[in-house]
């Protein structure tokens, strides 16, 4: 009972914050070091209800960012609403527009119907961050980006993500070539087939270049994938969607929730030749479900995968907010797991790396991503709570792990920034935005990212409801710093 009750506020990871921070310096403690100079941009809920209608899965809530921007030890803060369609209509006419993963739309059913036939997407973006050139913009899995003003936070525009392709919506998850100056993305169109088309998307945000398009006869559900140097890994799960339940849905109001399921299928890695988009090898291996990798490289005829690995599909279902705002959730858990998949094609094995529940993966991008690397770095779940207790490194060398904790608090995605001149894979920080529910406030802290030592700290003015993901922009990472 005393873990229950040291947890019980984890609630508030999930409670609304409708107060807008225009700029404002933080208070801190500790030191930020001052080679420490750009913008940490992060994503995520802000409101959990369109009017008088209560959101039902994590995914749902409208998205607001979060910007800290630190030059000279120094830390000031904003925050805004994304000004996509999907809040207007809320906030206009207190009512869900599109339908939501876990939500359905507040509107008639011949307006459901005809949302499905013209393929009408939420615009909500509120899973991360993506900058095209020198625009920003606000990303989900979607056909749409919403652009905003980096210092205002203001949003300015819209970009169609499926301008140039054939497909309907695109991922959230992309990877960034520094030495091409490309990102590497999927999209997705949903039919009598299910298709992935693999595609590449020059750094200002010109036209797409499709690489490889892959066919399923069900309609599996990816959320990420991996690269190397000289391929693409396709990790296509074992889990998504009735595609017949979901369009009857539109009719009974049922949601992509309600309609995901188990697939009669393996999981798969799909190896594609990163240059040319060829098929190189189909491996497969034990049903499981993936939202997040963490690397992967190649080694002796054989890729290997490191992932955040759950067993099945509670790993979406159990994030149905009645769940996790529960007295007792029940959390969905969440291994680092290592995939050793053949170049050949054939079975993948798994190792696992580190016991959960983990997640958020995160790695020195900028060094090692598509290369052997030594450390990952995750939000890790102790006890009766459904947020992170703990930032937690673990060497996947030596299977040891070190933790960073403060009692009662709930840390954020830890964003690994390298120091600059760096000679070690973790010479760097991670920043992460920590939860503290009893003084109904958050902070941005600054770790040393070989020690988990703390560096400083930073007091925001107000309670963030518990992020998804950022990106840190400056100096050091003038470019894209996890996937």
């Amino acid at each position: 009972m005393g873990r229950m009750s040291e947890h019980r506020d984890y609630r508030a990871g999930f409670r609304t914050q409708r107060e807008e921070i225009e700029d404002k310096q933080l208070p801190t403690t500790g030191e930020f070091p001052d080679w420490l100079s750009g913008d940490l941009i992060g994503n995520g809920p802000g409101q959990f209800e369109a009017g008088d209608t209560g959101l039902r899965h994590w995914f749902d809530p409208f998205a607001m960012l979060r910007r800290f921007r630190i030059d000279n030890g120094e830390v000031r803060y904003a925050n805004k609403f994304v000004q996509s369609r999907d809040y207007a209509f809320a906030q206009d006419h207190g009512g869900v527009r599109t339908p939501f993963p876990g939500t359905p739309p507040d509107r008639s059913v011949w307006t459901r119907l005809r949302q499905v036939l013209d393929g009408t997407f939420p615009d909500n973006p509120v899973i991360g961050i993506q900058r095209f050139g020198d625009e920003f913009a606000a990303v989900t899995e979607s056909p749409t980006a919403l652009t905003f003003d980096p210092d205002t936070l203001e949003t300015t525009g819209r970009i169609d993500l499926t301008a140039g392709l054939d497909c309907d919506l695109t991922l959230a998850h992309v990877h960034y070539d520094p030495v091409a100056e490309e990102f590497i993305n999927l999209g997705v169109s949903y039919g009598r087939n299910t298709v992935y088309t693999v595609f590449k998307r020059p750094r200002d945000g010109g036209t797409p270049t499709p690489l490889s398009r892959l066919q399923f006869d069900e309609a599996p559900y990816i959320h990420s994938f991996a690269v190397t140097g000289q391929h693409v890994v396709v990790t296509v799960n074992a889990y998504g969607l009735d595609t017949t339940q979901l369009l009857k849905g539109t009719v009974t109001k049922e949601t992509f929730l309600d309609a995901f399921q188990p697939l009669s299928t393996p999981l798969r890695f799909v190896i594609l030749d990163r240059s040319t988009g060829e098929h190189v090898a189909t491996a497969s291996a034990s049903p499981a479900f993936i939202y997040h990798h963490a690397n992967a490289f190649e080694r002796d005829g054989e890729l290997v995968v490191d992932v955040v690995a759950f067993d099945d599909d509670r790993a979406v279902t159990g994030l149905a907010l009645s769940n996790l705002r529960s007295d007792d959730p029940d959390l969905p858990r969440g291994d680092l797991c290592r995939y050793t998949v053949p170049l050949s094609g054939g079975e993948a094995t798994r190792e696992p790396l580190h016991r959960g529940p983990v997640e958020f993966p995160v790695i020195n991008y900028r060094a090692v991503n598509g290369t052997p690397h030594r450390y990952v770095y995750l939000a890790e779940t102790d006890g009766a709570s459904s947020l992170p207790t703990d930032i937690t490194k673990v060497d996947v060398d030596t299977g040891t792990a070190h933790r960073w904790r403060e009692s009662g608090t709930h840390p954020g995605e830890p964003l690994f920034v390298p120091a600059p001149e760096a000679e070690n894979e973790d010479d760097g920080v991670l920043l992460s935005v920590v939860l503290d529910p009893e003084a109904d406030r958050s902070r941005l802290v600054c770790l040393n990212a070989e020690t988990l030592g703390e560096l400083g700290r930073a007091e925001l003015p107000h309670r963030l409801p518990f992020g998804f993901h950022g990106q840190f922009y400056g100096p050091v990472a003038p470019g894209r710093s996890m996937a």
